[in-house]
């Protein structure tokens, strides 16, 4: 049950989903991506909202943007952890329209919200919880952060 739900709101979504698909799949977390929009296709969202857990999925992730509420929506309908990527999109007023409106959930129905455009970040998280209780993707995850950790050892030393 490693499987992460990946979703958006839209194809024009795609380019800052890629990251979290592209993160995951460095994990050899498998991803499952479909484009689900709270406004356009409602029954498709309760749908996916209410079944994903049966469907071995243990994370999902939504993205979307301008008034953003698919994030906020499958949250309400599913047991599983949701995790917001809030998109800058066309319609929206610089990005904060849809940080806002992912942020700013009601108590009892959380989201774990990333930086707008933070797909990546989602990934990671999403492999961090399913290492909670899989001690490879776990080794996957620490292996990763050493490597962040060298990163910034090898620029400071090009700084010298």
């Amino acid at each position: 049950m490693n499987k992460v739900g990946i979703i958006m709101g839209s194809k024009s979504d795609l380019p800052v989903m890629k990251q979290a698909i592209e993160i995951l799949e460095g994990f050899d977390i498998e991803v499952e991506v479909d484009i689900v929009s709270a406004h356009r296709t409602p029954e498709k969202l309760f749908d996916y909202g209410k079944h994903a857990h049966t469907r071995g999925f243990a994370v999902i992730i939504a993205g979307a943007g301008g008034a953003a509420h698919l994030p906020g929506m499958i949250a309400s309908l599913s047991p599983l952890p949701v995790i917001g990527v809030p998109i800058k999109s066309s319609n929206s007023i610089d990005g904060w329209d849809s940080v806002l409106s992912i942020l700013q959930m009601p108590g009892g129905v959380p989201v774990a919200t990333v930086a707008l455009n933070g797909a990546k970040n989602a990934g990671i998280l999403a492999a961090q919880i399913i290492g909670t209780s899989d001690k490879c993707v776990l080794d996957k995850v620490i292996v990763y952060k050493q490597g962040l950790e060298q990163m910034v050892h090898e620029s400071a030393k090009d700084l010298k």
